[in-house]
């Protein structure tokens, strides 16, 4: 089979899909032949351009707040409705807040930890739990997270992600062990900068220059060099790496 079907006939979910990494995955899914439900939780408008983007017919945009477990389960049932069944999830969503412990009352501590750990770690636990129970019943199938650098390294300013994102890589390989059986694939993805929405700030920022720094290559990754390790693990082709967690980061921190 061609690199470029590879996915033909597949259905996937990609949450967190109206931009950065997200649209990135969602468009490559579908150029490769998969039909795509695209995730968003805010901005439809910015949904519905992934949507205007994406090669091939059935795709849709699904919308839902991912730390609310019933709605994180409900994006999953609402999903395969559509497609008709599961073969791909990519749990890309997440969220980053600066609350550096020394410079935060109580109430922005409990806050920050609350919203962060609900987007980046319970919302993926829910959307999986929903989505194996159809990848099971299909005979199978690849889960891809999202992690980030910041779990091995750590992430002073924003400890809620480093720390959600470090349960996520643990998430990721007990799952690689629990599905193994059922033919389910799971690994995770962990980048470092990446040029996104949600990162703009800080690269446009006066701290721009020292982020682009931190890799020999002088630069931030683009959300399509990330999609495509992505599209690699969700493939056919990397059923021996389940419970792997690849580091995309451009050598910006290299662990043993």
């Amino acid at each position: 089979m061609s690199v470029e079907k590879e996915f033909g006939g597949k259905r996937a979910l990609v949450t967190g899909a109206s931009r950065g990494i997200g649209r990135a995955v969602a468009i490559g899914l579908a150029e490769r032949g998969a039909r795509v439900a695209i995730h968003y939780h805010r901005d439809r408008a910015a949904a519905q351009r992934t949507l205007a983007d994406l090669a091939g017919e059935d795709h849709f945009v699904v919308d839902g707040d991912l730390s609310d477990a019933e709605a994180a389960l409900a994006v999953v049932e609402r999903s395969v409705e559509r497609l008709g069944g599961l073969d791909v999830l990519v749990n890309n969503a997440g969220i980053f807040e600066h609350h550096p412990i020394d410079r935060v009352d109580w109430e922005e501590w409990r806050d920050h930890w609350r919203r962060t750990m609900g987007v980046n770690l319970f919302g993926p636990a829910h959307v999986t739990f929903g989505a194996v129970r159809h990848m099971i019943r299909g005979g199978g199938g690849k889960i891809v997270n999202v992690t980030s650098r910041g779990a091995f390294r750590g992430e002073p300013d924003a400890p809620a992600y480093g720390a959600s994102k470090a349960a996520l890589n643990s998430l990721s390989q007990s799952l690689a062990l629990a599905l193994a059986p059922h033919k389910i694939f799971v690994t995770a993805v962990a980048p470092g900068w990446v040029e996104t929405d949600m990162t703009e700030r800080f690269l446009a920022g006066p701290g721009g220059e020292e982020i682009r720094s931190q890799s020999p290559l002088r630069r931030v990754a683009r959300p399509e060099e990330i999609a495509e390790t992505v599209l690699f693990l969700a493939s056919h082709r990397s059923d021996f790496l389940t419970g792997a967690v690849v580091d995309a980061n451009g050598a910006s921190y290299l662990r043993t």
